[in-house]
């Protein structure tokens, strides 16, 4: 069998050891005799497959007991919309910082809801940083500040956490999390599509205090209540029961790579190198400011567009697949998630030295 490196967006690869296990167990989970498809999301075996899932986040990323962790339905691009539905708690505005494509969806679906306040934009620079702090202008009445922790399609990050005082901090981690340590308590709350770094799409991770829910709008669909999912753990309707069992099988395995903090130190080294060979090169190119640099997602150009086809070809030829720029923004994009090793990044560094030395 030949697995390719795959540096595509979203859905990620995952883990070798994490879709061995889940063969192993497709048909007898644990000596049940049934699949986890087939498992009921009431049965004690699910239930004890999401108690495990998650009792490993929360050590993995130190949750402190006053935030809920939902494991829900829809996406981040629903969260756009179930996110204001939960948090503006009575008031009617909210910050949101604009820093790239997700940044504008979120904005564009919170403004059904709410007055929307763009309090920062790197738009005029073809989102290629994070605005400096100094330069935000937030409301201090907002109901909370929003940001998206890494642009999954302009390859910007957040290496700080923005001190936004008592306002909420509400993140847009789809991307992020998970590939290193983050400090829960900074943030009101935190949300992401697990398809990156946590497992198949499906399952939307939320993380949320205590105290910022139970206010939902009138119009707010049940499912989409946090205080209800809350109160339900996260089992009001039938949850995606299979996705959840692979976030399990993941978290374990970041566990086995030494938590979060190994996690970080494998995907800087990683993104090293990338970012290096970029420098390093008067034929590729990096569109990002160096201090915003993603760690997960880079974006590159080639300096003759004209040969992006038969870079992707060649890639391709070598087992290199989903090298290719979104089109909003075209060129190259490699993500390299947790999953992906570093021998990964090794043979795409080698491939663009052989590639700009054939026609550069």
């Amino acid at each position: 069998m030949t697995r390719v490196f795959n540096f595509s967006a979203g859905p990620a690869a995952l883990p070798e050891s994490v879709l061995r296990q889940a063969a192993d167990e497709m048909l007898d989970w644990h000596g049940s005799g049934m699949s986890v498809m087939e498992m009921s999301h009431r049965g004690k075996e699910f239930i004890a497959i999401h108690a495990e899932a998650e009792a490993l986040l929360r050590e993995l990323l130190a949750v402190p007991a006053n935030y809920k962790v939902l494991f829900i339905q829809g996406g981040a691009m629903a969260e756009n919309a179930i996110v204001p539905m939960n948090m503006l708690r009575g008031k009617t505005g909210a910050d949101y910082i604009n820093t790239g494509e997700w940044s504008k969806k979120s904005i564009k679906e919170a403004g059904k809801f709410a007055k929307v306040n763009v309090a920062a934009s790197s738009e005029s620079t073809n989102f290629d940083r994070i605005p400096k702090r100094d330069t935000w202008r937030l409301d201090p009445f907002a109901a909370y500040v929003h940001i998206c922790s890494n642009e999954t399609i302009g390859g910007v990050e957040y290496h700080f956490t923005p001190d936004v005082g008592d306002v909420p901090l509400v993140a847009d981690m789809s991307s992020s999390i998970m590939s290193r340590p983050v400090d829960v308590t900074k943030y009101g709350l935190i949300y992401g599509g697990a398809q990156k770094n946590i497992g198949p799409a499906g399952v939307t991770l939320v993380i949320v205090r205590d105290d910022l829910i139970g206010q939902a709008l009138p119009i707010t669909p049940s499912a989409f209540d946090y205080k209800q999912q809350a109160d339900n753990d996260s089992m009001l309707n039938t949850p995606p029961t299979y996705a959840i069992y692979i976030a399990g099988l993941v978290f374990n395995w970041i566990k086995s790579q030494g938590g979060l903090a190994g996690i970080e130190r494998r995907n800087r080294a990683k993104a090293a190198l990338l970012y290096d060979a970029l420098d390093a090169s008067e034929f590729f190119s990096s569109p990002v400011a160096r201090e915003d640099r993603s760690l997960m997602n880079v974006p590159f150009k080639l300096k003759d567009e004209s040969l992006e086809a038969a870079f992707l070809k060649g890639a391709q030829e070598r087992s290199m697949i989903q090298l290719k720029g979104h089109r909003s923004v075209g060129g190259m994009r490699a993500s390299i998630y947790n999953a992906m090793s570093l021998e990964g990044v090794q043979s795409l560094v080698a491939y663009m030295k052989e590639f700009e030395a054939r026609h550069g």
